[in-house]
């Protein structure tokens, strides 16, 4: 019996079985969820089949993007659930423009406004509208940061603003949330090569910086941020909200670093 068993889990935001998403999805079906997905319209002949393959026919696309898209989402859901347990947001988006070039001179006013629209206000719209179903549960949230939110990251512009927001979002959310037995919390994952992060110029160095830096000497996989995910929100973490949790392999604690064969004087 995992630790996950009963509980119902809504992950928003999967797109292929190369992200983040997929890999909290297999580890909480893994734990014994019962899962449903939401998802953009164009991304319904990916993600019905992964559905498939952790034993749900509970898909529906919702635009995170349009308040009255989200009610709709809900109320299918409704048809479907009286309740559930567990939200994962894993919903970012800028536009390929202000993630390419200096910061200064990518971010225009709409790019801003995107990124922390669907990046960060999604976050506060899902949960508003999670909370009727998971009246008289122990709910718990769950969403996905970066270290871009605390530190500059050369090409991550906007996106470390918005991240900047989410996280302002996860402690609010807490605060509020806590007393109605609902927990929210955030996951800072090491970078991982997904399909979102494939807009991201120069990932290969970064890839390759942070697994020589980082004190376990490799990139985290999505697995690796489905087992914290799982565990977030299991009744183990009971006592943990409002928190941003790092799985990067302990790159975001390093201050310097030498490599090995320079290590002489």
């Amino acid at each position: 019996m995992g630790f996950l068993t009963a509980k119902r889990a809504l992950i928003v935001g999967l797109a292929t079985d190369r992200s983040i998403a997929w890999g909290i999805a297999q580890a909480m079906h893994r734990e014994g969820a019962t899962l449903a997905f939401s998802h953009i319209e164009r991304m319904a002949d990916r993600v019905v089949p992964l559905a498939a393959e952790l034993g749900s026919q509970l898909t529906f696309a919702m635009d995170v993007a349009d308040d009255a898209d989200i009610g709709r989402g809900f109320a299918h859901l409704k048809q479907h659930w009286d309740g559930f347990d567990i939200l994962v947001h894993a919903v970012a988006f800028a536009t390929r423009e202000a993630l390419t070039g200096r910061f200064i001179d990518a971010t225009s006013r709409e790019g801003f406004r995107v990124a922390h629209d669907i990046s960060s206000y999604s976050l506060t719209a899902l949960t508003r509208e999670s909370l009727p179903f998971m009246r008289g549960r122990q709910g718990s949230v769950v969403t996905l940061s970066y270290l871009g939110a605390v530190r500059s990251v050369p090409s991550y512009n906007v996106m470390g603003l918005a991240k900047a927001s989410l996280e302002a979002n996860v402690r609010f959310l807490a605060s509020e949330l806590g007393a109605e037995g609902v927990r929210v919390n955030g996951i800072s994952a090491g970078p991982i090569k997904t399909l979102s992060a494939a807009g991201i110029p120069g990932l290969r160095k970064m890839l390759s910086h942070v697994a020589s830096a980082s004190p376990i000497k490799r990139n985290v996989t999505i697995e690796d941020v489905g087992n914290a995910a799982a565990f977030l929100c299991s009744d183990l973490a009971a006592g943990i909200t409002g928190e941003i949790l790092y799985v990067d392999g302990g790159y975001s604690t390093v201050g310097m670093s030498f490599p090995e064969t320079g290590l002489g004087n």
